[in-house]
Protein backbone atom coordinates (compact mmCIF):
# COMPACT_ATOMS: atom_id res chain seq x y z
CA UNK A 1 0.00 0.00 0.00
CA UNK A 2 1.06 3.24 -0.55
CA UNK A 3 2.24 6.05 2.00
CA UNK A 4 1.66 9.55 0.77
CA UNK A 5 4.49 12.27 1.35
CA UNK A 6 4.01 14.76 3.70
CA UNK A 7 3.48 18.09 2.99
CA UNK A 8 4.75 21.15 4.57
CA UNK A 9 2.32 23.86 5.03
CA UNK A 10 2.09 27.62 5.33
CA UNK A 11 -0.27 28.54 8.75
CA UNK A 12 -2.29 31.37 9.69
CA UNK A 13 -4.01 32.20 12.85
CA UNK A 14 -7.10 34.60 12.11
CA UNK A 15 -8.73 36.84 15.04
CA UNK A 16 -12.17 38.63 15.10
CA UNK A 17 -12.96 40.94 17.93
CA UNK A 18 -16.17 42.93 16.34
CA UNK A 19 -19.18 41.60 14.72
CA UNK A 20 -19.07 41.70 10.68
CA UNK A 21 -20.29 44.94 9.04
CA UNK A 22 -21.45 43.17 5.85
CA UNK A 23 -24.96 42.09 4.96
CA UNK A 24 -25.59 39.96 2.05
CA UNK A 25 -28.71 38.67 0.20
CA UNK A 26 -29.54 34.69 0.34
CA UNK A 27 -28.73 34.27 -3.08
CA UNK A 28 -31.20 33.74 -5.68
CA UNK A 29 -33.02 30.64 -7.19
CA UNK A 30 -31.42 28.68 -4.79
CA UNK A 31 -33.10 27.07 -2.10
CA UNK A 32 -30.67 27.08 1.30
CA UNK A 33 -31.24 26.04 4.75
CA UNK A 34 -29.16 25.85 7.97
CA UNK A 35 -29.58 23.83 10.18
CA UNK A 36 -27.59 23.09 13.44
CA UNK A 37 -26.71 19.39 14.32
CA UNK A 38 -26.89 18.46 17.98
CA UNK A 39 -25.82 14.64 18.40
CA UNK A 40 -24.83 14.76 14.50
CA UNK A 41 -24.49 11.07 14.00
CA UNK A 42 -20.65 9.64 13.19
CA UNK A 43 -20.89 8.70 9.75
CA UNK A 44 -22.68 11.53 8.39
CA UNK A 45 -20.34 13.55 10.26
CA UNK A 46 -17.68 11.77 8.47
CA UNK A 47 -19.47 12.12 5.50
CA UNK A 48 -19.59 15.99 5.44
CA UNK A 49 -15.81 16.29 6.91
CA UNK A 50 -14.51 14.40 3.60
CA UNK A 51 -17.07 16.06 1.03
CA UNK A 52 -15.83 19.72 2.34
CA UNK A 53 -11.95 18.61 3.31
CA UNK A 54 -10.52 16.14 0.67
CA UNK A 55 -9.64 18.79 -1.44
CA UNK A 56 -8.00 20.80 1.22
CA UNK A 57 -6.25 18.18 2.75
CA UNK A 58 -8.27 18.03 5.88
CA UNK A 59 -7.59 14.67 7.56
CA UNK A 60 -6.96 14.92 11.37
CA UNK A 61 -10.77 14.39 12.81
CA UNK A 62 -11.04 11.60 10.12
CA UNK A 63 -8.31 9.71 11.92
CA UNK A 64 -10.02 9.35 15.25
CA UNK A 65 -11.23 6.60 16.37
CA UNK A 66 -15.25 6.08 17.16
CA UNK A 67 -14.68 7.18 20.66
CA UNK A 68 -12.43 10.05 20.17
CA UNK A 69 -14.66 11.59 17.37
CA UNK A 70 -17.96 11.32 19.57
CA UNK A 71 -16.11 12.85 22.51
CA UNK A 72 -14.97 15.90 20.07
CA UNK A 73 -18.42 15.87 18.54
CA UNK A 74 -20.72 15.80 21.31
CA UNK A 75 -18.48 18.12 23.68
CA UNK A 76 -20.94 20.81 25.14
CA UNK A 77 -18.56 23.34 23.80
CA UNK A 78 -18.39 22.12 20.03
CA UNK A 79 -21.61 23.14 18.10
CA UNK A 80 -22.57 21.83 14.45
CA UNK A 81 -24.50 23.30 11.17
CA UNK A 82 -24.98 22.14 8.47
CA UNK A 83 -25.89 24.14 4.73
CA UNK A 84 -28.36 22.37 2.63
CA UNK A 85 -28.31 23.79 -1.12
CA UNK A 86 -31.62 22.63 -2.63
CA UNK A 87 -32.62 19.95 -0.46
CA UNK A 88 -29.36 18.08 -0.60
CA UNK A 89 -25.52 18.66 2.34
CA UNK A 90 -23.87 21.44 1.07
CA UNK A 91 -21.55 22.42 3.48
CA UNK A 92 -21.06 23.11 7.36
CA UNK A 93 -19.56 24.80 9.91
CA UNK A 94 -18.43 24.10 13.28
CA UNK A 95 -17.30 26.34 16.02
CA UNK A 96 -15.79 25.43 19.84
CA UNK A 97 -16.19 27.60 22.48
CA UNK A 98 -12.93 27.72 23.94
CA UNK A 99 -14.15 30.07 26.93
CA UNK A 100 -16.59 32.75 28.00
CA UNK A 101 -14.21 35.31 25.78
CA UNK A 102 -13.49 33.05 22.93
CA UNK A 103 -14.83 30.88 20.17
CA UNK A 104 -12.95 28.88 17.35
CA UNK A 105 -14.78 28.52 13.89
CA UNK A 106 -12.89 25.33 13.48
CA UNK A 107 -14.07 24.14 10.55
CA UNK A 108 -15.86 26.14 7.66
CA UNK A 109 -16.99 24.33 4.08
CA UNK A 110 -18.37 23.60 1.07
CA UNK A 111 -19.36 20.64 -0.88
CA UNK A 112 -18.61 20.37 -4.03
CA UNK A 113 -22.70 20.56 -5.19
CA UNK A 114 -22.69 23.95 -4.03
CA UNK A 115 -19.51 25.17 -4.99
CA UNK A 116 -19.26 27.86 -7.91
CA UNK A 117 -23.06 29.07 -6.80
CA UNK A 118 -22.33 32.25 -5.00
CA UNK A 119 -23.08 31.27 -1.93
CA UNK A 120 -19.82 31.13 -0.45
CA UNK A 121 -19.56 34.06 1.35
CA UNK A 122 -22.98 33.93 2.23
CA UNK A 123 -22.76 31.33 4.35
CA UNK A 124 -19.63 32.48 5.87
CA UNK A 125 -21.29 35.99 6.75
CA UNK A 126 -24.43 33.23 8.62
CA UNK A 127 -21.81 31.26 10.03
CA UNK A 128 -20.17 34.53 11.57
CA UNK A 129 -23.96 35.80 12.69
CA UNK A 130 -24.55 32.67 14.66
CA UNK A 131 -21.19 32.36 16.68
CA UNK A 132 -21.63 36.38 17.57
CA UNK A 133 -25.33 36.03 19.06
CA UNK A 134 -22.87 33.97 21.87
CA UNK A 135 -21.52 37.04 22.63
CA UNK A 136 -18.10 36.27 22.37
CA UNK A 137 -15.05 39.29 22.99
CA UNK A 138 -12.88 37.25 19.77
CA UNK A 139 -13.89 34.61 17.11
CA UNK A 140 -10.56 32.87 16.10
CA UNK A 141 -9.52 30.94 13.29
CA UNK A 142 -6.94 29.19 11.62
CA UNK A 143 -6.04 28.90 7.34
CA UNK A 144 -3.20 27.59 5.68
CA UNK A 145 -2.03 27.44 2.05
CA UNK A 146 -3.67 23.96 1.29
CA UNK A 147 -7.37 26.00 2.01
CA UNK A 148 -8.88 27.48 -0.71
CA UNK A 149 -7.14 29.89 -2.70
CA UNK A 150 -9.30 32.90 -1.85
CA UNK A 151 -9.97 31.47 2.27
CA UNK A 152 -7.38 33.97 3.98
CA UNK A 153 -8.88 37.11 1.60
CA UNK A 154 -12.91 36.27 2.58
CA UNK A 155 -11.90 35.74 5.93
CA UNK A 156 -10.52 39.17 6.29
CA UNK A 157 -12.78 40.99 4.54
CA UNK A 158 -15.21 40.04 7.09
CA UNK A 159 -13.04 41.32 10.29
CA UNK A 160 -10.58 38.54 10.50
CA UNK A 161 -6.89 40.07 11.34
CA UNK A 162 -3.93 37.97 11.01
CA UNK A 163 -2.36 37.11 14.45
CA UNK A 164 0.17 34.94 13.78
CA UNK A 165 1.69 32.35 11.16
CA UNK A 166 3.54 29.31 11.49
CA UNK A 167 4.65 26.14 9.48
CA UNK A 168 3.00 22.86 10.01
CA UNK A 169 2.90 19.32 8.16
CA UNK A 170 -0.01 17.41 6.84
CA UNK A 171 0.36 14.32 6.73
CA UNK A 172 -2.26 12.69 4.22
CA UNK A 173 -4.48 9.73 4.71
CA UNK A 174 -2.72 6.49 3.16
CA UNK A 175 -4.20 4.03 1.25
CA UNK A 176 -4.58 1.72 4.07
CA UNK A 177 -6.61 4.73 6.42
CA UNK A 178 -8.92 5.65 2.96
CA UNK A 179 -9.80 1.64 3.14
CA UNK A 180 -10.46 2.10 7.30
CA UNK A 181 -12.82 4.91 6.38
CA UNK A 182 -14.81 3.07 3.78
CA UNK A 183 -15.34 0.66 6.48
CA UNK A 184 -16.61 2.73 8.58
CA UNK A 185 -19.24 4.22 6.51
Amino acid sequence: MKTPSSIKVHITRLEMTAPPKASLPVPVNIQTAIMRAPGIPLPFYRYLYRQVGARWHWVERLRLSDEQLTAVLHDQRNDISVLYVNGAPGGFFEYFRQDEETIELSHFGLIENALGLGIGKWFLLQSLYAIWTLNPQRIITTTNNLDHPRALQLYQMFGFSPISTGEGIVRPLSDKELLELAKKG
